[in-house]
């Protein structure tokens, strides 16, 4: 796998970007590297749309633990 080296790297954005990596359990070169995956594939506008919609839908709402559900759906 190929190895890339940034100079000159601003410490500033360094500390945002451990911010995400910690909350997705990930360390900053995992983190990095999921970062320009995600940036390299192909445009979805189709898809971004969809979930920019869904995101708009669901704003505001509190979505609980749906355990009981299931639950009760399974004992049916």
């Amino acid at each position: 796998m190929a190895q890339v080296a940034i100079h000159n790297f601003d410490d500033s954005v360094l500390h945002r970007l451990r911010q995400p990596a910690r909350r997705n359990h990930r360390s900053l070169e995992d983190e990095l590297c999921q970062i320009l995956t995600t940036a390299a594939l192909p445009s979805r506008p189709e898809l971004t749309a969809k979930a920019e919609a869904l995101a708009q839908a669901l704003e505001g709402r509190w979505i609980g633990d749906g355990t009981p559900l299931i639950r009760e759906d399974r004992n049916r």
